[in-house]
């Protein structure tokens, strides 16, 4: 029996347009989803609210016992979730497959979180007991974004309703159903009380809506930086705690004892993985100039050895982009890089939403596709001649995601990567790597630090209160 039936998929009502939810390598419609409106914010808020008083004081094995089952269902029904991955996302079969995997295990940890040691006793000087133990902060905003929708939603969902909150999520419109509704359904199935995770698939004004709303103290959102600047600056308005994984325009490192034979295939998942839809996708590639031109040769014939289509269809290393602003901004900054003198070694073109991979030589800090964050299959290849130079290349730009770096020597590619600020870093490996029980984020403009797995999971979605106990009443001098 299908997880997900159009006819009660959004079983909390919603007051906004109907959406024709597309598939972009084909531009057909998959279903029509409503789209929620800045009032049925509150309506969610207030019912979520409500529900999760009941919610937080059941037994953390009652809460544990429906994440298991949710991670157990994402399994049970990967079939189907597979398809709405590939059609409506455009991702290829093996990026659904993870995406997945990920959010099982996701699930997973979020329900040994529920059991996680709560506090500490404390010292006091009064004749009393005194401790700390953390609470959850009761309705949690999630806003998440297109590329990976079923990751980028569950990683804040997951460990915010094991830790006793309520959620409501607002997905891109564009993956309203791998990124919300797959996620409401499996969430029903596995038995969660009815009330405590509101799907609110709209545009940006219902995520002002619940950045804005008093009830919801803590917003997790996922998306590009000008985006969460602003959630950041509304949030700060109304004193709310905010969660920021922003973009990333994330250097690989290549040093001169790299073994090309095996690097290029990496370089190449770096930079071409999803279209480069990722935001710690491989966006800038540093590699010493006694390698350069080799690198460039062999990077270009990897990219023009991939296939691009319709990944429902076709055996494809590469879907289409997700829709035609996006590809408009991706082929104008990698024209305008080459009207500023960068020439293309391979791709720059495409055929509708199908970009080949692109790889890019010659480009410099004013080279749009090389400073800027791309989110497309654009790989762009700088030489440097110096560990020193590669520092400051790496290190330059606003962003601090994730860092690569490649060498035969791994105690000198830690070194080089302590000059270097990011929140990630990879060695011998790419940019772009998750795991549910490692922390993940960024520094500087790519968000506010490390907000997943474990330690970060509960700081992100508790707060801690402080209690103390007498025997007797307190008595005091007046």
């Amino acid at each position: 029996m299908p997880l997900l039936d159009p006819k009660t998929w959004q079983p909390h009502p919603l007051s906004g347009p109907e959406y024709a939810v597309t598939e972009p390598a084909t531009g057909d419609t998959l279903a029509t989803v409503t789209l929620a409106s800045a009032e049925d914010v509150d309506r969610a808020a207030e019912a979520a609210r409500a529900a999760q008083t009941e919610w937080a004081r059941a037994p953390h094995f009652v809460r544990a016992a429906v994440l298991r089952k949710a991670g157990d269902l994402f399994t049970a029904h990967a079939e189907e979730l597979r398809e709405w991955l590939v059609r409506e996302s455009g991702s290829i079969p093996g990026k659904a497959d993870f995406e997945l995997h990920v959010a099982a295990q996701e699930c997973y940890e979020a329900a040994a979180l529920a059991s996680r040691p709560a506090g500490q006793v404390l010292p006091s000087e009064a004749p009393r007991l005194s401790y700390t133990r953390r609470v959850p902060v009761g309705v949690v905003g999630v806003i998440s974004p297109f590329n990976a929708p079923l990751i980028l939603s569950i990683r804040s969902v997951a460990p915010a309703l094991a830790l006793g909150n309520a959620v409501v999520l607002k997905p891109d419109p564009r993956t309203a159903v791998c990124g919300g509704l797959s996620l409401a359904a499996v969430l029903a199935e596995a038995g969660l009380p009815e009330n405590l995770f509101h799907v609110l698939p709209g545009g940006p004004d219902v995520g002002q809506a619940l950045v804005a709303d008093p009830r919801v103290p803590v917003i997790s959102f996922t998306g590009s930086t000008a985006a969460g600047r602003a959630v950041g600056e509304a949030g700060g308005r109304h004193l709310k705690r905010v969660h920021l994984e922003l973009g990333g325009n994330s250097a690989m490192v290549v040093l001169e004892d790299a073994d090309l034979d095996a690097v290029i295939s990496t370089a190449a998942w770096g930079s071409f993985f999803h279209q480069g839809q990722i935001c710690m996708t491989t966006g800038r590639h540093l590699v010493h100039r006694s390698l350069y031109e080799e690198y460039v040769e062999r990077l270009a014939a990897k990219a023009d050895s991939l296939a691009v289509g319709d990944p429902h269809r076709e055996q494809v290393h590469l879907g289409p982009i997700i829709d035609d602003a996006q590809l408009t901004k991706v082929h104008g900054l990698v024209e305008a890089s080459t009207a500023r003198g960068a020439k293309v070694a391979a791709g720059g073109t495409h055929d509708r939403l199908f970009y080949r991979p692109t790889v890019i030589a010659g480009v410099d800090d004013q080279s749009p596709a090389y400073a800027e964050e791309v989110f497309g299959p654009v790989a762009p290849v700088r030489p440097f001649s110096s560990p020193e130079e590669a520092a400051a290349l790496a290190s330059a730009g606003e962003y601090g995601l994730s860092l690569g770096i490649v060498t035969r020597d791994t105690a000198r590619g830690l070194d080089l990567a302590e000059r270097i600020p990011t929140g990630i870093v990879h060695i011998n490996d790419q940019t772009v790597n998750d795991e549910a029980v490692a922390p993940f984020g960024g520094v500087a403009a790519s968000g506010t630090g490390a907000r997943f797995g474990g330690e970060a999971n509960l700081e992100a979605f508790t707060d801690v209160r402080w209690t103390t106990v007498r025997g007797d009443v307190a008595p005091y001098p007046f």
